[in-house]
């Protein structure tokens, strides 16, 4: 046990090696190998891509971004490292996700790798100049399910750990939620998501527990919501109820339901000429009137 103690720790140095502004460098979640973990392939390895602002641009907060596909792929790009990018036009630093995902990696695996993220960008907080209590999470479809997880299920970090990044919270402290899937129950469930999360014949209390406008408490995140009346793939219902949930819990959010385009009509950080693609200005005013995006 000593020795798996040292080598955490003198991995460490190297896990905080700066980010460069404008690049996303990428860092494994686990140096020394992720738990579960079932080969050494990129799909294998958890990981996050670090996006730093401009030093006189950055403000002190952080997103960590959950890309979509349903629990079986990632949307790297569009739902990824462009949407660091534009956090980082509002002096946000991005950190985007690598999660393992289904049919190789079931939950709690890809929660896991969420949480692992959330501590991490803490414990990168004095090097990177980032505020520990601003940090939050983004998902997009499958990633929004995997962020709104993240909200509802988190603790406080393990202040006995050996691995100082374990004692770091992995409670965001806010979520941006787009297009998500939220509940794992029908008739509103995104069904290949839920298959690939949890099996093909899941335990009805996990369903239960991962269907997460359910699970909101007084202690859930704040949260923004974007969707559509048109998405057939994953309905509205999912962001509806999740708001919902957040108000009788009288949690802070926000809802845009756009009326026209279909699941994912957005494309990330918008570069289709749908109504949708204006969700990144509405989110940013949201970010800024919650003193999320001012300098401290």
């Amino acid at each position: 046990m000593k020795w798996v103690c040292i080598t955490a720790l003198l991995a460490l140095p190297l896990a905080l090696a700066p980010a460069t502004a404008g690049e996303g460098k990428e860092l494994k979640l686990w140096p020394g190998g992720a738990p579960g973990a079932k080969g050494d392939t990129d799909k294998d390895v958890p990981a996050v891509f670090v996006y730093l602002p401009p030093k006189d641009k950055a403000n002190g907060s952080a997103v960590v971004i959950c890309p979509g596909g349903g629990y079986g792929a990632l949307m790297m790009s569009y739902e990824g490292h462009d949407v660091a990018r534009w956090l980082n036009s509002l002096g946000t630093a991005g950190i985007v996700l690598r999660y393992r995902h289904g049919p190789k990696y079931h939950h709690p695996i890809p929660l896991g790798d969420a949480q692992r993220a959330l501590r991490l960008t803490r414990a990168h907080a004095k090097e990177w100049g980032l505020d520990p209590q601003r940090v939050g999470i983004l998902g997009f479809s499958a990633g929004g399910h995997l962020a709104s997880t993240a909200g509802t299920h988190f603790d406080a970090g393990k202040s006995d750990s050996d691995d100082p990044i374990e004692r770091e919270s992995c409670r965001p402290d806010f979520m941006i939620l787009v297009y998500p899937v939220v509940t794992m129950t029908d008739p509103y469930a995104h069904a290949g998501s839920r298959k690939n999360l949890l099996g093909e014949k899941p335990d009805p209390q996990l369903v239960e527990s991962l269907s997460n406008e359910t699970q909101v408490t007084a202690k859930t995140p704040p949260a923004f919501l974007v969707h559509t009346t048109g998405d057939t793939v994953v309905p509205p219902e999912n962001s509806v109820q999740f708001y919902l949930a957040l108000r009788r819990a009288k949690v802070p959010a926000e809802l845009h339901v756009y009326e026209q385009g279909q699941h994912g009509a957005a494309q990330g950080v918008g570069r289709t000429g749908v109504p949708a693609k204006t969700w990144p200005e509405r989110c940013a005013a949201w970010l800024e009137a919650r003193g999320i995006l001012g300098k401290r």
